[in-house]
């Protein structure tokens, strides 16, 4: 059996990307446009989609397991963030969870979603 850890099956290139926080003028903080944090080789695996009914229409939501390596930038990434596709940038990825599933910071799994709204 082959092993489903290596650098070879990180196939894709993304940006990671969170909100920059704009102060208002009157002391409070408010979400501005999405600022690319740094670029990583990713995997990603798809599971079993779904068409959930979002405001009364039927909408197609794709889970992804994104894999990337760890290193400092990664390891701050929230579910606050989301995933660019570098070579198809209408491809996007809304984070939802990010796992260390080996506890050995060698690799971050992340649960990712691709067809809602960012």
């Amino acid at each position: 059996m082959t092993n489903s850890k290596g650098a070879g099956r990180l196939r894709e290139k993304m940006f990671f990307q969170r909100r920059q926080l704009l102060d208002d003028g009157f002391g409070n903080e408010q979400a501005g446009d999405w600022e690319t944090i740094f670029t990583s080789a990713a995997g990603l695996t798809p599971l079993k989609g779904s068409e959930p009914v979002i405001a009364s229409r039927l909408s197609g939501v794709q889970p992804f397991v994104l894999r990337i390596r760890s290193c400092r930038a990664a390891r701050d990434v929230t579910t606050a963030w989301r995933a660019v596709d570098v070579r198809n940038q209408s491809r996007i990825f809304n984070i939802t969870s990010v796992a260390n599933f080996d506890e050995k910071n060698a690799y971050l799994d992340m649960m990712a979603v691709q067809g809602v709204a960012t």
